[in-house]
């Protein structure tokens, strides 16, 4: 899938919102590493912006301030599987104790109003709440859908503008890695200017540039406007997922988020199934069509429908709010106070991953994983044609249909998700029983995912390799690629987790590490998919994909065994 994006615990606003009835408040610990000069840039992700579905205590590192606040750097989990990531962290407020005075700065910062304060997202009815889930899960949908449904136009556009498909294939290519870059830039803007006006113009400029993919007369110019588009919707992929945590306190989070991080998985294998309909019966310029017609629609539900729900910039609104009703100028909502420079978050959001791929070899490993696996998944969408084309005479809408096989796969492995909660809960109660500290846990707890899917990906593609003969019937591959989507998204779940986990001060730099390996190998493995099956023939070519992750998939089980220790030399990850 692409990047991306999004996608558990909450940030920097989960305390100010805590008085909310129902709230659960997080379990902390203190690190048992001194603070180091770093940490105030640590670039965590806040409101949300990257946690998992899971629903465990947040750990948090605090330190005093100069101004004697306490400066509050919580592990993160992924919200949406690893598709997003932000990049700012922010001082906190700590627990203000009686024998305290008031700080007189503190006495003019602007925070929630009681339980009940209307601006506060999560004050909102369910019904409201619900809505903007489903509207920003569709619009993940929407832009990883559009990734996947140019594959089925390459033998009208190959014949229209007498291009090779290895050159009409680079729109596929450049997409993904617009998807992958462009949270780079797009996941610390919204932490500036809030999600909803990111919301407005990436998907606004997402919108345009579909018009000259659909308009667009040769492939010079179909290529440029995918890439632009890519970036432009890559914002869906870094940003929605914190919509999501904006809304929710911890103990209403599973359910939603279980939709949300659904929504950007179902995207690639859905495009084929609608692109082989149209393919098959009209141009391939409607396509854009319809995914012009989705997006406006989209765009227009997100302006009625999507109400900024960023904590520290509501609070600022409200800031400007007081300061005109008052004419009191020191009104300040913390966001107001902050020293923050957006061109240095930005840079720090672009190198700190090439940093961790660099020096953290857990980090290399896992984000080389999970990149041949989406690597291998989009060189599918080129080798299923080839494949059911040949074998089974299959017309194109066939051929769209063939992917059905990987979102059954992916949506029975999402429905697993309680039970790899449940077996977090139990490794975390012994550990426990066994003398740790009461809430906590060791980040090697969220690997026994990404181990059972490491298993089962290697299956799937050898059951996929040697079940494409003609005589075999057709559901067979097909099964086999259902295998191998399940365990491609319980690895992908599980590597998501344990790096926002086991590097806490760099969460958000772990999950950009992570999609943009991802992005480089899907945009480069389709690009000699078809040469290599057409080469080696269907069965040698996809065991050399499978041999490929069975190679790999020791990996999540290695760092279970020994993650530890390997944290504990480490210069990034927690040693915890």
């Amino acid at each position: 899938m692409a990047s991306d994006q999004s996608d558990s615990t909450l940030a920097a606003s989960e305390k100010r919102s805590s008085s909310i009835p129902n709230a659960e408040k997080p379990i902390t610990e203190i690190a048992n590493h001194a603070p180091t000069a770093n940490e105030e840039e640590a670039d965590i992700p806040i409101e949300g912006a990257a946690a998992a579905s899971d629903l465990s205590p947040a750990r948090s590192h605090s330190k005093r301030t100069t101004s004697g606040h306490r400066a509050s750097i919580r592990r993160s989990r992924s919200y949406d599987e690893g598709y997003g990531f932000t990049s700012m962290g922010e001082y906190e407020e700590a627990p203000k104790r009686e024998d305290e005075e008031q700080a007189p700065e503190k006495e003019f910062e602007v925070q929630w109003d009681g339980d009940n304060d209307p601006m506060n997202p999560r004050c909102m009815s369910k019904a409201r709440k619900w809505m903007i889930v489903v509207i920003v899960s569709a619009g993940s949908t929407c832009v990883t859908c559009t990734s996947s449904m140019y594959t089925l136009t390459y033998d009208q556009i190959t014949v229209e503008w007498h291009v090779s498909r290895v050159t009409a294939t680079l729109g596929l290519s450049l997409f993904v890695m617009g998807l992958g870059i462009g949270p780079m830039v797009l996941g610390p803007l919204s932490e500036f200017y809030g999600r909803r006006p990111i919301y407005y113009v990436s998907f606004f400029f997402f919108l345009i540039w579909l018009i000259p993919c659909a308009l667009s007369k040769n492939i010079a110019t179909e290529i440029v406007a995918r890439f632009i588009d890519g970036v432009a919707g890559s914002a869906f992929l870094s940003v929605a997922g914190g919509t999501v945590g904006d809304m929710f306190v911890r103990n209403e989070l599973q359910a939603p988020m279980m939709i949300f991080t659904a929504s950007p998985f179902i995207g690639p294998p859905l495009g084929p199934m609608v692109a082989g309909f149209i393919n098959q019966y009209t141009t391939w310029r409607w396509t854009f069509y319809v995914l012009i017609t989705w997006s406006a629609v989209m765009l227009g539900l997100i302006a009625a429908f999507v109400p900024e729900t960023y904590h520290p910039v509501i609070l600022r609104h409200k800031a400007v709010k007081l300061r005109k009703e008052t004419g009191e100028e020191k009104w300040k909502a913390p966001i107001e106070v902050m020293q923050k420079s957006i061109l240095q978050t930005i840079i720090r959001s672009c190198y700190r991953p090439f940093l961790l791929l660099t020096l953290e070899p857990m980090c290399l490993n896992l984000c080389l994983f999970s990149a041949i696996l989406l690597g291998v998944l989009y060189l599918f969408f080129g080798a299923f044609e080839v494949v059911f084309t040949d074998n089974h005479n299959f017309e194109l809408w066939q051929v769209g249909l063939s992917f059905s096989g990987l979102l059954v796969g992916q949506l029975l492995a999402i429905a697993t998700n309680p039970l790899w909660h449940n077996n977090y809960l139990r490794l975390a109660n012994n550990r426990e029983k066994n003398g740790g500290e009461p809430g906590g846990s060791e980040p090697e707890y969220r690997l026994p995912p990404a181990i059972a899917g490491g298993l089962l990906v290697p299956a799937g593609l050898f059951w996929f390799a040697w079940t494409t003969y003609p005589s075999i019937h057709w559901i067979v591959p097909i099964i086999g690629s259902a295998v191998f989507a399940a365990g491609m998204l319980l690895v992908f779940s599980g590597i998501f987790t344990f790096l926002v986990d086991a590097y806490p001060l760099y969460a958000a730099s772990a999950l950009a590490a992570n999609s943009f390996a991802r992005s480089s190998f899907a945009a480069a493995f389709p690009l000699f998919g078809v040469q290599m099956y057409n080469k080696l023939g269907f069965q040698w070519a996809t065991t050399l994909l499978a041999f490929l992750t069975l190679v790999m998939a020791p990996f999540p089980y290695v760092f279970f065994k020994y993650g530890r220790r390997i944290r504990g030399t480490s210069r990034f990850a927690s040693g915890r």
